[in-house]
């Protein structure tokens, strides 16, 4: 199976994908003139506005599910793998696809607001909802939400299980499936819940949890403060094969930077727009805006604070994939991945099982909000497809599935659990970022009439008729019950 899996992922990553994705995020910054660095100030300012409603949450909500899901395994286990393959160069390509994958944010999360559909009293909106009002054709909307429920539901909570299992085990030798039980019993609580719950939760945990996180780095940049030359220095001569150590791996650096850093900020996943349109707004670029603030804060605090502690530490291996030697092995038998993190704190804080705990305890936590945020974005396309009692019996079906699965990821190995992973990142990118290539138009003229109604000093407010944007129901009744 792991074979089958490998080689399907090999078609999947191939450079078409991995080139692809950062061609299609320079095309978006292009099409939107630089909109991460022109609307900087306005992606702060929303963050606090849009009031939640009974149908929507807030704008810091929406921000602090999409958090949920993109502060994840891929951030301490990611960050981690992406050097272990790449070298120090990758984390400048994962810097690279944040910056630009910033305007792929904004585009589909501000498509996401302005097709979303109010159902059930709640909001529901992302790829396969824009794919389908855009088009009019269900069937095509139906492909994404297809994946997305076998992306989200089955394949990718394995990784997020397995990372918390292996942490735990390795930190406090705790057997994976204890840890399986603990995960099914406090996400079946939530996710029975609720969306609202969901945000709920999310608010609070996200916040704590990376905060911990970041200033757990700062101290050891403070600590290794004559370091910081030689590792910016080894970080931009690996991304661009100057460096005599890891000039052997540029291709690498590039992919390794690219895969992990879209699995961690998940910039044209297609995961981001489901959170964006829950939120509760006046005009669709806010929650675009606030959308794509969070990929700066994922990819440069986050993910950076990851790189930081196991470059300054030097706690990490550099593997050829080509020939299976070593470029680099300061720690020999770790295995890549969140041991990378473990090891790296434990060597700046000599403590017994000090950087085992935290990183294990950190990573519970962000794990835990991305399981949470994939099984709402499994619900909401699962409610694409279906109504009424159909879709609240396989609701309940899908619940119960999603926590077997949930456990069975926690107690299987690592490597099939990331190949699993990849599998359905993968087949969700590749229907998505197809799909915005058609669908910019509505982006940018929205983003134009925002624009233009803040250089009036208006509080901009969605019209998509005067815009000549159709099919944007939602909108469409808001305007004529407002008149």
């Amino acid at each position: 199976m792991e074979e089958m899996i490998t080689k399907i992922n090999g078609w999947l990553w191939s450079p078409v994908l991995i080139y692809g994705i950062l061609v299609v995020g320079l095309i978006f910054t292009f099409s939107t003139k630089f909109m991460q660095v022109r609307f900087f100030k306005d992606m702060f300012v929303q963050l606090t506005k849009g009031e939640k409603s009974s149908s929507g949450v807030s704008s810091f909500e929406a921000l602090s599910m999409a958090l949920a899901g993109r502060i994840g395994v891929g951030n301490i286990a990611g960050t981690a793998t992406a050097i272990a393959y790449g070298g120090p160069g990758s984390i400048f390509w994962m810097w690279v696809l944040g910056f630009i994958g910033t305007a792929t944010s904004y585009v589909e999360s501000t498509l996401a607001q302005i097709y979303k559909d109010e159902k059930n009293g709640i909001y529901r909106g992302g790829p396969a909802y824009y794919l389908y009002k855009f088009t009019q054709k269900k069937w095509i909307g139906t492909i994404f939400a297809i994946v997305a429920v076998i992306a989200m539901a089955a394949l990718m909570p394995s990784v997020q299980s397995n990372s918390i299992a292996g942490a735990m085990n390795n930190a406090f030798h705790l057997p994976a499936w204890i840890t399986g039980v603990f995960l099914v019993v406090l996400i079946g609580i939530i996710i029975f819940g609720g969306v609202r719950r969901i945000a709920a939760v999310a608010s609070i945990v996200v916040p704590f949890m990376a905060g911990a996180y970041i200033l757990m780095a700062i101290l050891i940049i403070i600590l290794n403060f004559d370091k910081i030359p030689n590792v910016f220095g080894l970080i931009f001569s690996s991304a661009f094969g100057q460096d005599k150590m890891f000039g052997g791996i540029l291709g690498a650096a590039i992919a390794w930077g690219v895969k992990r850093g879209i699995y961690a900020n998940e910039a044209g996943q297609g995961t981001g727009p489901h959170h964006a349109a829950a939120a509760e707004v006046s005009h669709p670029v806010k929650q675009g805006f606030v959308q794509a603030f969070s990929i700066y804060f994922d990819t440069f605090l986050v993910c950076t604070a990851t790189a930081f502690i196991i470059l300054f530490t030097g706690a990490y291996n550099v593997q050829d994939e080509s020939t299976g030697k070593y470029l680099v092995q300061n720690i020999p038998g770790v295995q890549p991945g969140e041991a990378y993190t473990q090891a790296a704190i434990e060597q700046a804080f000599p403590l017994a099982g000090f950087g085992s705990g935290f990183i294990a305890i950190a990573l519970l936590f962000f794990a835990f909000t991305t399981i949470m945020a994939y099984y709402y974005i499994a619900e909401t396309n699962l409610a694409f497809m279906l109504d009424g009692p159909k879709l609240k019996v396989s609701i309940r079906i899908m619940q119960v599935v999603f926590l077997i699965l949930l456990y069975f990821g926690s107690v299987k190995t690592a490597t099939t659990a990331w190949a699993l992973g990849d599998t359905g990142l993968g087949l969700m990118v590749y229907v998505n970022v197809i799909s915005l290539l058609f669908l910019l138009k509505p982006a940018l003229v929205a983003l134009k009439d925002y624009e233009a109604q803040k250089k009036q000093g208006i509080d901009p407010v969605f019209d998509p008729r005067k815009l000549g944007i159709k099919n944007a129901d939602y909108w469409e009744k808001r305007i004529d019950e407002e008149k």
